[in-house]
């Protein structure tokens, strides 16, 4: 039984989980909860000390390519977007990832837009080639692949795999998504099981959160988490909790989540799972990312760019061929120097290719 069925049950948010520890979670989202959010807070920083300590991995992303075959509505990759196309030669693959080095980070996140054409498996294997001789941990953020392809990204030294399902809710994914190959809402939800069978050493999803009502979606991405941690326990599971930010064709948020809800979501997600890695990106306010620190999260983008080459490359569009607008666009330095003042250690580098 895949996740799809296991979410079956809970989907339409009718009646009471049947375990005692999805129902406890579903009561921490709960309005109700509003109330016993000082006690929470206490409770998820405790967890969060005992299982990551006073830690902050530190990524960058960096964006290979912009093409994509996809209608979905709130991106501003969106294929009808007018919008400067690119994906990076080698030649720029090398020179932005010796500047994003240079800044002192190992982790990092590569992306593309969802064009197989463009950007195919073999194209990101190259790049990955280049990659290895920056950074000790490579993780990619693209289409989905099929449980084939996975194996050979990893062969080349490929290690982590984010892949959000955007919105849980099937029927709001099919309006958000009316064409092109991420309308497969099933093949997407399918993607972070697959890769962790393929032998990625760490899995993050997430929603965007603003499609759908939050505490719907929280709780869906919280049962998928626990999904994977359940079925694949050697491998290292997180959630990433982005907000819909502007882009180039002005989309709107359906749905209004406040700094207040993303607390909720952090210490409810928390709590359920101990474990469980928890990434806020520079999409949030400087300020908020810092005060969401000690309540739970344990990974944190820095000296970020949402566009294709955005540390070496200059644009000619103005910047609207960036994939969303970010808020906090402190650099790698100014983000360590505020985890030091918090009394937290910036980590860099905790993983290695043998």
């Amino acid at each position: 039984m895949g996740f799809y069925e296991v979410y079956s049950k809970y989907k339409n948010f009718l009646g009471q989980p049947e375990d005692i520890e999805t129902r406890d979670f579903l009561k921490t989202l709960s309005p109700e909860a509003c109330e016993s959010m000082e006690a929470m807070a206490e409770k998820s920083r405790q967890l969060t000390l005992e299982n990551f300590g006073r830690i902050m991995q530190l990524y960058t992303p960096m964006y290979l390519s912009n093409y994509c075959e996809n209608n979905c509505l709130y991106c501003g990759f969106n294929s009808n977007n007018n919008i400067e196309r690119k994906s990076l030669s080698l030649e720029e693959v090398e020179k932005e990832a010796a500047f994003i080095s240079g800044m002192g980070i190992k982790h990092i996140l590569i992306l593309t837009g969802e064009s197989r054409r463009e950007a195919p498996v073999s194209y990101i294997k190259d790049c990955v080639r280049i990659l290895k001789g920056h950074f000790s941990s490579i993780s990619i953020e693209v289409y989905p692949l099929n449980e084939a392809e996975y194996p050979e990204l990893i062969s080349e030294g490929v290690d982590g795999l984010t892949v959000y399902q955007e919105v849980y809710d099937e029927g709001i994914y099919k309006r958000m998504h009316p064409s092109g190959p991420k309308s497969d809402y099933r093949f997407r939800l399918d993607a972070p099981e697959r890769g962790a069978k393929s032998g990625m050493r760490n899995v993050n999803i997430g929603t965007l959160l603003g499609l759908n009502d939050w505490r719907k979606e929280a709780f869906a991405l919280g049962l998928h988490a626990k999904y994977l941690q359940d079925k694949f326990p050697g491998v290292e599971i997180g959630v990433s909790l982005p907000r819909i930010r502007p882009q180039v064709r002005g989309f709107k948020a359906a749905y209004d989540v406040t700094d207040r809800d993303m607390v909720q979501i952090i210490l409810a997600l928390r709590i359920f799972l101990p474990r469980l890695g928890i990434s806020i990106s520079t999409r949030e306010k400087a300020k908020l990312r810092e005060d969401l620190i000690p309540l739970g999260v344990t990974r944190m983008s820095a000296g970020s760019t949402t566009r294709v080459g955005g540390h070496t490359i200059g644009s000619r569009d103005g910047g609207s061929s960036s994939q969303f607008e970010i808020s906090d666009d402190r650099t790698v330095d100014e983000i360590r120097a505020m985890l030091d003042k918090k009394g937290y250690q910036a980590v860099f580098k905790d993983w290695m290719h043998i």
